[in-house]
């Protein structure tokens, strides 16, 4: 009797057991309000995306290192990190050749600190030989490797959404990574030529996107799209994305653009970059009270755009730019440079008014809202937060912004007349 009653029990644990361990599938959705503002549900529940671009490459690799393989897993150290200032979502640009380690990282990062993953694809864009959208055997390429991605990742714990292309849609004038065919060679007019390479490129999307619904319709498919050019093509063509995902640097606040999106593409969007770098071109040092300052702004006015907020109601948040420095940018072939953080500036945008009198004031290198050092802690480069770091996460962590609303009645108190 003893013995039936301890095989019993032993049954009741194993399969109480395993029924713990089943991983329990969200579902992502997008939900239209009555008043034609967007929301992001996960599993029913309203989801704002508080979210960081990952791409943590150690001091002295360049982009061609994959961080997923790390054996000291920065990724574990970031997260804590990450939990505590409030992110809840990272972006992935791509999934990297050794998808087992992208697996075990989203699943991590998930499982440990409750961060769900973006996961990107470029669509062959940044890679070699040169993308050519018009070329139907490339199509059929990066369609191939899109869906086996798709099919290997599409039921990982953590996973909330597929982004489709980074700028992609800078090429159709001809401003990065041109493509192009012997029919749109042939046109005269140069609009004409952006208005088919837009048409080719959409369609090739929104016939992805299809795919991959079809294969997971348990996470939403994304547009990655650079600013809103191209996007009244978009609306045309790619009609079956669920989200864009729209890379944008406006300075302090995002102007006109979620209007823009609007009237051009109505679909909800979320900013799968933005932000502000730490050094100051003018005073030629470390800024870290400008970076901190524009991007408080930034979400400010972000969150005005929210549903039921006062704006558009089609943001439903965004990937900040980016979670660490990469010393690799400047000169991605010389390789001495990488253990160097240079202060060299690739482009200018005169909407980050603190430095704009240098021309070109955007510094690759210090985009980081964490600054890494040479000094190894845990087997990688020593983390230190910025200022911008607890800013955020006094905009994003409950804890943190219920201590800073106790602060505001605490001196108001103090400051209010005694009656």
């Amino acid at each position: 009797m003893v013995v039936r009653k301890l095989v019993v029990f032993l049954m009741i644990f194993l399969v109480a057991g395993c029924g713990r361990g089943k991983h329990k599938k969200d579902r992502v959705s997008i939900r239209k309000l009555k008043n034609a503002h967007y929301q992001l549900l996960v599993n029913k529940t309203p989801y704002v995306i508080k979210g960081v671009c990952y791409s943590p490459v150690p001091i002295g690799k360049s982009h061609l290192f994959n961080f997923m393989c790390d054996p000291a897993k920065p990724w574990i150290v970031d997260g804590k990190l990450m939990r505590e200032m409030g992110v809840n979502t990272v972006r992935l640009y791509m999934p990297g050749d050794e998808l087992a380690f992208c697996k075990s990282m989203i699943e991590e990062l998930y499982t440990l600190y409750g961060i769900r993953t973006i996961l990107g694809h470029d669509l062959g864009f940044w890679g070699y030989p040169s993308a050519n959208y018009a070329e139907v055997e490339f199509r059929e390429e990066v369609t191939a490797n899109v869906m086996e991605v798709v099919a290997y990742f599409k039921d990982t714990p953590g996973l909330m959404m597929w982004n489709l292309g980074n700028e992609n849609n800078y090429s159709f004038d001809g401003r990065l990574n041109p493509w192009s065919s012997d029919e749109i060679d042939a046109m005269q007019n140069f609009n004409d030529k952006r208005k088919a390479r837009a048409k080719i490129y959409y369609s090739f999307v929104n016939d992805l996107a299809k795919k991959i619904k079809k294969l997971d319709p348990h996470h939403l498919v994304s547009l990655g799209n650079g600013e809103t050019v191209g996007l009244k093509s978009a609306a045309l063509y790619c009609p079956d994305v669920d989200v864009i995902g729209a890379i944008v640097y406006r300075g302090k606040v995002f102007g006109s653009f979620f209007k823009e999106v609007k009237r051009k593409f109505d679909k909800p969007v979320v900013l799968t970059e933005f932000g502000c770098d730490a050094y100051n071109m003018v005073k030629q040092s470390e800024d870290q009270r400008n970076q901190a300052k524009f991007l408080k702004s930034q979400w400010n006015d972000m969150q005005k755009q929210m549903a039921n907020a006062e704006g558009v109601g089609n943001c439903v948040g965004g990937t900040i730019f980016e979670w660490t420095d990469e010393w690799w940018k400047t000169s991605d072939s010389d390789r001495d440079s990488w253990s160097v953080h240079d202060t060299f500036a690739g482009w200018g945008m005169g909407a980050y008014a603190f430095d704009a009198k240098a021309g070109k004031n955007m510094n690759e290198e210090w985009f980081g809202i964490v600054s890494v050092s040479p000094e190894m802690e845990n087997g990688i480069n020593k983390r230190t937060p910025r200022k911008a770091y607890y800013v955020l996460r006094q905009l994003w962590n409950a804890k943190y912004i219920k201590k800073e609303e106790g602060e505001v009645v605490k001196k108001y108190r103090s400051q209010k007349p005694k009656q």
